[in-house]
């Protein structure tokens, strides 16, 4: 057992290392096209650092055939993601966080809760019509697909139009860096977080069995652990050079990005459509997402001052309180 969590903990280092270095480099490839700061954590940040979900989702449906730990690892790592606005909220002493960034990423969160909305749904709905699908593909596979180009085309309106009332000036930080060696940087780091991620099902599902937990907890809560470690590190760089807009973004554009991945693992995975396949517990989880995202919503708009001894916001205090509920419940949901 003690073999099995050392790898699983060196397979987390992997990802975080790589996943720092991967976005340094995106970042510097960002200075260099002219890409606008929201659009590079939107787009750009947020498609590398779910690199490892990507990469774990289409290695558990069809290498290990884990289902359940590709769909509770997608789930898992956004519910992780809005709890990194609440660290950050804990980080920040001056004033809350939702007062620092601009209130444009309410249409990106509002977007991510449209979609897990759309998974919890089709979660559920799987009882009543097991075989709707095309071949193997579940019927909601291209409307996910459908949805995040058009949700990127929208955040790309919104984002230009923003840009086109304000000139700011590009400064450049990385001047002694060109252009080719970032692209080889990135490209290097982005192999070794998918190397990694393509190992973790795995191990993760040797714990499962060591440990006697269920599959939907250790996908939910231990795979996405690892596998959004690329997102904490990248937020927390971005919060120490003062870029909380691009943390924020970075973090709201992963869940977009997440959420599309399970149409792409549904497509991997010929045992029949992906979400009718797995717990029902998931819904659950998806369900989370939706209420998580409605916090950052109405605190993104409200902005709150007080802050609870001294230490968070009331918006922090309850995606604390949601994610620690739907970890319970997915952990009590196991031993019944």
């Amino acid at each position: 057992m003690m073999e099995t969590w050392l790898q699983f903990f060196f397979c987390l280092l992997l990802i975080a290392y790589a996943g720092y270095q991967l976005c340094w480099h995106a970042d510097v490839i960002s200075e260099k096209t002219g890409l606008s700061g929201s659009l590079v954590g939107v787009v750009l940040l947020a498609t590398v650092t779910s690199l490892p979900e990507l990469a774990t989702g289409i290695s558990s449906v069809t290498v290990a055939m884990t289902p359940e730990i590709a769909v509770g690892n997608i789930l898992g790592a956004c519910t992780l993601n809005l709890l990194m606005i609440a660290i950050l909220d804990a980080l920040l002493r001056r004033q809350s966080f939702f007062r620092q960034v601009a209130k444009g990423h309410v249409l990106t969160a509002a977007l991510g809760m449209l979609m897990a909305a759309f998974v919890g749904f089709n979660l559920l709905l799987k009882n009543h019509f097991p075989n709707a699908s095309v071949w193997h593909i579940g019927l909601s596979t291209p409307l996910i697909l459908i949805f995040y180009v058009l949700s990127m085309r929208l955040i790309q309106q919104y984002e230009g139009s923003q840009q086109s009332q304000s000139d700011e000036q590009s400064i450049q930080l990385h001047e002694d860096i060109s252009l080719r060696r970032a692209i080889v940087g990135y490209l290097i780091a982005a192999l070794v977080v998918v190397l990694a991620a393509v190992w973790l099902p795995f191990v993760a599902d040797e714990l499962a069995t060591q440990m006697g937990w269920n599959e939907s907890f250790v996908g939910t809560v231990l795979v996405a652990v690892a596998t959004t470690a690329p997102e904490a590190a990248v937020t927390l760089s971005a919060l120490r050079i003062g870029a909380l807009d691009m943390a924020l973004a970075n973090l709201l554009g992963s869940n977009l990005f997440n959420i599309t991945i399970l149409a792409v693992d549904d497509i991997f995975f010929q045992a029949g459509p992906l979400l009718a396949s797995v717990s029902d517990m998931h819904a659950l989880t998806a369900f989370v997402v939706v209420m998580m995202s409605g916090v950052v919503i109405v605190a993104l708009t409200l902005r709150p001052t007080s802050r609870i001894m001294r230490t968070v916001s009331w918006a922090s205090l309850a995606l604390f309180a949601l994610y620690m509920l739907n970890a319970t419940m997915l952990y009590l949901s196991g031993n019944d």
